[in-house]
């Protein structure tokens, strides 16, 4: 029998560059390179056309709306690149992301959301405790609570479509993918770097060291999650829990960015401690965080099946051989 490797030199040179050894679709590299591309041929025209609406202003936009218009273009651009890619490109169905629906996503969603509360409640209290953050006390009142609900719940929508938009891409395409053409820890840290290098232009990124190793670790965290149940839901319930309980709940900065919290108080520690202006992701309170979070995604998820859905060109047969088997049944003379 020929081994593999004296096959795969007999290959044209052009199919060894550009075509997988296992399957008649592009290698992994390719792949990732057009799945880029595209995403950028669809968020700059929208991303410049919202500029050019603000400087004309046609559409002021405030602090809040901005961040949302922002969402919401990287959740078209992501969403419509990704599918597209996954289908032409990867030969793989949507589902095969990660994405089923069902049940478990559901119960995934709520848990990864729920468990940030008390990573961020940690972190509140070893600040507190240790005096690195100066309490002030709640926002106020009952009745000024309720005048900042429609804040916090413009907060939470605009994190929702962060949440979704990041997890597909980089614990959905980018690691997927990356673990296709490599392994999986290797993929883990490439994408987990990827990750930490898209938030170093967020704002009051002073230490670009300390911001990029705490948003990597927050990769791996979630990609943890992802390989504890080859589902998205639950790093994305994580994401999306993460940032509303540290900005709009306890009141931290979530990744540079200044949100409202119920908690009103001030990093006065030191930043390589608390992250400052940034936010804990950029100071080693995140370390403890973290380690908590860990711990309880392997508590949901123990003994659940992770099994890998392949997502190979036998998933798109799946039609076809549902399709044979009823042909078969109906051609089956009666007995």
């Amino acid at each position: 029998m020929e081994s593999t490797e004296a096959s795969a030199q007999r290959r044209p040179f052009i199919k060894l560059i550009f075509i997988s050894p296992d399957e008649p679709r592009l290698r992994a590299g390719w792949r990732l390179t057009l799945q880029t591309l595209l995403f950028i041929a669809l968020a700059a025209p929208l991303l410049v056309f919202t500029v050019v609406l603000n400087l004309m202003g046609v559409m002021p936009i405030s602090s809040n709306a901005e961040l949302l218009i922002y969402a919401t273009i990287m959740v078209i651009s992501t969403t419509t690149s990704v599918f597209i890619a996954r289908r032409l490109f990867d030969r793989r169905n949507i589902e095969s992301l990660g994405l089923s629906l069902n049940k478990q996503a559901i119960e995934d969603l709520f848990a990864g959301f729920l468990i940030p509360a008390l990573m961020m409640a940690l972190i509140f209290f070893l600040e507190w405790i240790f005096g690195w953050s100066d309490y002030l006390g709640v926002i106020g009142t009952l009745s000024s609570m309720l005048r900042s609900l429609p804040s916090i719940l413009f907060l939470l929508l605009t994190f929702i479509l962060i949440g979704w938009w990041e997890e597909l891409l980089s614990r959905g395409y980018h690691l997927q993918n990356l673990e296709d053409g490599i392994n999986l820890p290797i993929a883990t840290i490439l994408s987990s770097s990827v990750f930490g290098i898209q938030h170093l232009l967020n704002p009051n990124s002073g230490s670009i060291f300390m911001v990029a190793a705490g948003i990597f670790l927050a990769g791996l965290f979630l990609a943890f999650a992802y390989v504890r149940t080859r589902q998205l839901w639950l790093p994305i319930g994580l994401h999306i829990g993460w940032n509303f309980f540290e900005g709009p709940i306890f009141g931290f900065p979530v990744s540079g960015i200044k949100a409202e919290g119920l908690f009103v108080h001030e990093p006065i520690g030191p930043e390589l401690i608390t992250g400052g202006a940034f936010g804990p992701e950029a100071g080693l309170i995140i370390l403890p965080a973290l380690a908590l979070g860990v711990l309880l995604v392997y508590y949901i998820t123990h003994g659940r099946n992770a099994a890998k859905i392949d997502g190979s060109l036998d998933s798109l047969r799946v039609e076809e051989t549902n399709e044979s088997a009823e042909s078969e049944v109906v051609s089956e003379p009666p007995e």
